[in-house]
């Protein structure tokens, strides 16, 4: 008699994308449960569901749009747990598992690793569990110092107890790049010409999307000129091509888009003009960074310039880079795409950049993430725009665009939605946070189909 097993031997068993689909999902409805409670609440009701829904995938995605402001509706009970929520979609939902194991002593199986190389989209499983435990150390140490700098402005404002929950609470939103705050309806604007707070925010937002490979290649090359095995005119020549992009790449994002702000924004009345020289400085400087991917605002978006706010859509949907805390396509993909583009025009075969010729599956692959970002950022802005027959086009794609790409600033639709709408972002914003391409492979159960070495005939078709 044969005694039945309670899995079917077909049974297949769930591939990395989708455990990392579903490990954000159940941590997200997790957290959707616990902000329900009435204790969660500062007035002692139950939040509707659909907005402690919307809290905890704004929080778990690191995206920072909401529904009610996190200041005044939610208890310190409730603030912990979005704060913890936050933290979590930083690191990682299987990166944080990892640590929980590590700290129980269990041991890290192939599998466990494999996943943590498809969370972080690395090349290789050598030194997976090491280098969780130095992102965690990387992440609690630069939360830490950008706390006391907030510190030095909360504490006397606010006193102790609270400036230091302050300091800590908007440290871990900014390196996680959530752009949540506790600090009332109006986000960083009380703050606008607060060079500390600014900067601060600012270090910690460029930080958190620069990405951890960058973090180890730049301590690793300073530990070489530190013990003088590497000479300091060969740093920038020993970086990985990775890490330059990464550089590069921000480095321009940021000033040019300072530069272009400045110039949008000089004379607009609704946001910088009759401000002091120094003020729209920091101001063209703060929304450069914010747009990609930070989330916290120190000017009203909804007055911003038509021009302004083309730039920060594109911006936005560029957003940080690899392995970091960042949403958006990232600055790699974008760059990688430009090259190829250059390399077409110039006749070459290949894609080349600083000397090096780049993977032909790496440029398949940025070509595939933008064009599947931008087929799910298209379809969402359509559905939201039939769902708020009555809301503004801008309004609309700015939202959008600020969803998928887990930035969280909004031009003041969000409080307005409806429960279709509310959804519909929600949705968004969890695509964006585990990335379009990730929920794509997750739907099909063989991620990667091995070729039967069989090419079909060629045919030509007219371009363009």
């Amino acid at each position: 008699m044969k005694i039945a097993k309670p899995f079917p031997e077909g049974r297949r068993k769930l591939n990395s994308s989708q455990i990392i689909a579903l490990g954000f999902a159940g941590v997200i409805l997790l957290g959707a449960l616990l902000l329900s409670v009435p204790e969660a609440a500062a007035s002692g009701v139950s939040t509707p569901f659909v907005d402690a829904l919307f809290t905890a995938a704004t929080s778990v995605c690191v995206t920072g749009l909401v529904t009610v402001t996190t200041a005044t509706h939610w208890s310190l009970f409730g603030q912990v747990v979005i704060l913890l929520l936050i933290q979590l979609g930083g690191i990682g939902v299987v990166a944080m598992a990892t640590i929980i194991f590590i700290g129980i002593g269990r041991r890290i199986g192939m599998r466990s690793r494999k996943l943590i190389q498809d969370s972080y989209n690395l090349d290789s499983m050598a030194g997976l569990v090491k280098g969780v435990r130095k992102i965690l150390f990387g992440i609690l140490g630069a939360e830490a110092l950008g706390a006391c700098f907030y510190a030095i402005r909360f504490v006397p404002q606010y006193g102790l107890p609270r400036g230091i929950w302050q300091s800590v609470f908007t440290s871990v939103s900014a390196f996680c790049n959530a752009g949540m705050d506790i600090l009332g309806e109006n986000s960083l604007l009380p703050y606008a010409g607060d060079w500390l707070v600014n900067l601060t925010t600012i270090a910690l937002i460029i930080a958190g999307g620069l990405g951890f490979i960058v973090w180890w290649d730049l301590a690793d090359r300073c530990r070489e000129v530190f013990t003088k095995k590497l000479s300091p005119r060969r740093f920038w020549k020993k970086l990985r091509l990775h890490s330059r992009i990464v550089l590069c790449t921000t480095f321009f994002l940021i000033l040019g888009g300072a530069f272009f702000i400045f110039l949008f924004e000089y004379g607009n009345a609704g946001t910088m003009g009759g401000r002091p020289l120094s003020d729209k400085v920091l101001f063209s400087l703060f929304q450069s960074v914010t747009t990609r991917t930070a989330g916290f605002m120190t000017v009203d978006q909804g007055r911003l310039s038509n021009a302004s706010v083309c730039l920060s859509l594109l911006w936005m949907f560029i957003g940080g880079s690899p392995m970091g805390t960042a949403g958006g396509v990232k600055t790699t993909t974008i760059t990688v795409l430009l090259f190829t583009m250059l390399a077409y025009v110039r006749g070459k075969d290949d894609t080349e950049i600083s000397r090096r010729r780049v993977k032909e599956s790496r440029v398949r692959s940025a070509l595939v993430v933008v064009c599947a970002a931008f087929a799910v950022w298209f379809a969402m802005c359509l559905l939201l725009l039939a769902l708020e027959p009555a809301a503004d086009l801008v309004d609309v794609v700015y939202e959008m665009t600020s969803a998928l790409a887990t930035v969280g600033l909004s031009r003041g639709l969000t409080p307005s939605l409806s429960l279709g709408g509310k959804l519909a972002v929600v949705v968004t914003m969890y695509l964006g946070r585990i990335g379009p391409l990730t929920m794509a492979t997750a739907i099909v159960l063989k991620a990667e189909r091995k070729s039967n070495g069989v090419r079909l005939p060629e045919e030509r078709v007219m371009i363009g």
